[in-house]
This record gives structure tokens, sequence and C-alpha cells, in this order.
């Protein structure tokens, strides 16, 4: 170190006379005297090429306040980092990083960054880490995470009998991860080194549908246990079964996409799976069962409102249909006495609510729908060189169709 040109006595007499100006300590190292009388450390330095200039702290023997054995120090060490080639106001000007500490952090992270700018339903990750993973990992530190809590996981939603979302889980949590490794935060994937086969399986396409009888007894029950499974939930799966209408189209409908007097319900294209835009022509019965959920949202803007105050959305749970159903097939959905197989004692094998979906299109081809109104009845886009060329909406057929549903089972509805 060389040398100071100035030793504290010096440094207060300056200050003291209130000559503005720069004077030279030493080693780069300035004291500046402002047009106010105050002082401050200034550094000098080159780096890339470039000569730069830094306030390094403010003359005093307060706290916060840099007295010329201090500012001599801390010019050393900001020396030694500009050797390593780390410009400090470059990274003063640096945007703030984000803590990101615990797993929590990360999958906010990744959710906010991630799966929000490219997934078209990002609330179904959101909803699986949140309900699924974060009880058990949300909140350890990201370098805590074993491979052994990842198998613990996934094998605790594996074992309650959700193959799907136990595959489900296993993914997110491996882009989880992946996404540490690209912030730099995380050397290895704790979740990397599992498959399917260590969660749910391999998937098989599910070809379960609901023939007239099974709906008939099945709906028989449901009405039944009215206080399992309420009556806005039996509208609701009736008119799954009749419209074939994805669950998450129905359970956030407002009272504004119906027109009651055309007859039609207009689902706007943000809300369609497949992203077109979709009238479905609604059968009278359809329209006495929506105007008594109009008479029982009690002025919600939502067909089915939510039944617990909610800051998130207005409409009920994604998962409000699911277990009603659940709870039904004795199925435990949350710790506590199981319930009775009241459905699967009434001989009616194990079904779930987007199986009412395939049953509609079965019940479609019953009534002789023909395959182009079927699919379209499904809202499904179709393939090949007719999905350039067809644009017909099939709208009178449509109509046609669902009524000829409705009027092979409104015996049992």
């Amino acid at each position: 170190m060389m040398p100071l040109k100035f030793n504290d006595k010096q440094i207060k007499a300056l200050l003291k006379k209130g000559n503005t100006g720069r004077f030279a300590i030493g080693n780069g190292l300035y004291f500046r005297i402002s047009n106010e009388g105050s002082g401050f450390w200034v550094l000098r330095y080159t780096i890339n090429k470039k000569r730069r200039e830094m306030i390094i702290g403010k003359y005093g023997n307060q706290e916060g306040e840099l007295s010329l054995a201090k500012a001599a120090v801390e010019a050393i060490k900001i020396k030694a980092k500009i050797a390593e080639g780390i410009d400090p106001i470059a990274e003063k000007n640096r945007p703030s990083q984000v803590k990101i500490a615990t797993v929590n952090d990360l999958a906010e992270d990744w959710l906010r960054n991630d799966i929000e700018k490219r997934v078209k339903h990002p609330q179904i990750p959101r909803r699986i880490y949140t309900k699924d993973l974060a009880p058990t990992i949300g909140e350890l530190g990201l370098k805590r995470v074993t491979p052994l809590d990842i198998r613990m996981t996934i094998e605790a939603i594996t074992q309650s009998n959700r193959p799907t979302i136990a595959n489900d889980a296993l993914m997110y949590c491996k882009q989880i991860f992946r996404h540490g490794i690209r912030l730099n935060l995380l050397q290895h994937n704790p979740a990397e080194a599992f498959s399917v086969r260590h969660a749910g399986g391999v998937e098989q396409s599910r070809s379960r549908t609901l023939t007239i009888a099974e709906i008939q007894v099945a709906l028989r029950i449901f009405r039944e246990n009215n206080t399992q499974f309420t009556r806005e939930n039996y509208l609701a799966v009736s008119l799954l079964i009749i419209l074939g209408v994805r669950k998450g189209e129905l359970i956030a409908a407002e009272w504004k996409e119906f027109d009651f007097e055309k007859k039609i319900w207009h689902i706007p294209q943000e809300r369609c799976k497949n992203g077109s835009a979709i009238s479905v022509p609604l059968p009278e019965l359809c329209i006495e069962w929506l105007k008594e959920l109009q008479f029982r949202c009690c002025g919600s803007n939502f067909v089915f409102p939510s039944r617990r105050e909610s800051k998130k959305r207005g409409y009920i749970s994604d998962d409000t249909l699911n277990h009603a159903l659940a709870n039904l097939f004795g199925q435990k959905i949350r710790p506590g006495r199981p319930r009775q197989n009241k459905l699967g004692e009434a001989g009616i094998e194990h079904f779930t609510v987007h199986d009412l979906r395939r049953t509609c299109r079965s019940l479609l081809s019953q009534v002789g729908t023909s395959g182009e109104v079927a699919e379209r009845c499904l809202n499904h886009k179709l393939k090949g060189v007719a999905a350039i060329y067809d644009r017909y909406d099939y709208l009178e057929e449509r109509r046609e169709a669902h009524q000829k549903v409705v009027d092979n089972i409104e015996k049992y509805l």
C-alpha cells in the first residue's frame, strides 16, 4: 500500500477551511469537499480500460461515516474486487436479486416467470403444487431437499389413489428444481432420477362411459344423498351429461354468457381448452335447470358461486364436484371417518367427472348423431383438411342432437 499524502489532522484542517475541491490521498482514494462544506471519500479506478469514479462514504466518526483510516481500508477492499474483474459500480446498478431461500420461494418464481408466461392454464400446476407439494417440502431450504423427500412426497399422493396427480406432481418437481439450477441456486435436481414408474405409473387412456342404466342408478343415489351431493352438484352433473362441455367451462360460467331467449350459451375463447369459442344450444330442460341455479346463486355473477368466502375467485373450486363424487364412492378425501361406498354398493363401477363428457359423446352416438356433429358438440377441433375447409358450426344440428339426448334419458333426470 502506498503511503497516504494526508493524515487525519490535515483532513480536518481542509474541511475547516471549507476549500471546495478534490484532494488525492493515495491508492486511488480522494477526499472531496462539496460546496456545502461536507467531506466525502471518492475512489477512482480503471476497469475494462475505462476510468470510473465512485463515492464510498461520507467523512466523519459517526455511525455510517468513514474516518481516514476506515476509508483507506474500504478502498483496499474495493480495489481487491476490481482486481478480480468485479466492477463495484456495475454491481451496484444490477437489478435487486429476488430472495429465494425455500422451495416455496423457488416454486413461486417458477410459477410467475415460467409457467404463467407459457402455459394456457397455469392454475393447474399452481393448484397441484399448493395442495400436494407445498405441505411437505415447501418450507424446506433449497439445499435441504433430498431424493428421499421427493420419494416420500410422491408416494403419499400415489397412495391416495391419484396416479395422474402423482405423475403431474413429479413432473412439476423436476421443473421447479431445474428452474433452480438455471438460476444457479442449485447444483443438482433431487427429483431427476425418478420416473412415472416411481409415481402413478404409465397412464392408460380412459374409456369409461356410463350406460343409461348406470346413469339412472347414479342420479338416484345423488338425489337420495343430497346432504353429501347437493342440488347444485346434481344440476352440474346433469348439465355435463347433456351438453358434454368440460367441467372447467361449466363451473366458471357467468350469467352474462347466457341468452335464454335464443336458448344459447356463449362460452368465450379464453375458457375453452382448445382456444376456440363456441355457442352451445340449450334444450328447454337445461334452461329450466339454469333458471333454478340463477335463483339459488343469490345474485352472484357466477352460475356456481363459491360456497366459501374466497379472494381468489368467485366460483366453486375445481375439486368441488370431484370430492362430492369421491365421497359417494367411499373414497377418503380428507382425514377422518371412512365414507360408505354408496355408488359401488349400488353396482356402479368407479367413474370420474371427466367420464361424463365421454358419456355424453356415447349418448350422442346412440341417438344417431353424425360424427362431425357429435365432435362439434364437444367442441373438438376437426383434423386434417376438414379443419381448414369445414367452418360450418352445425348449430341447429347440435341443438337437435342435445334434445335427442334429453329425450332419451329425461325420465331418469
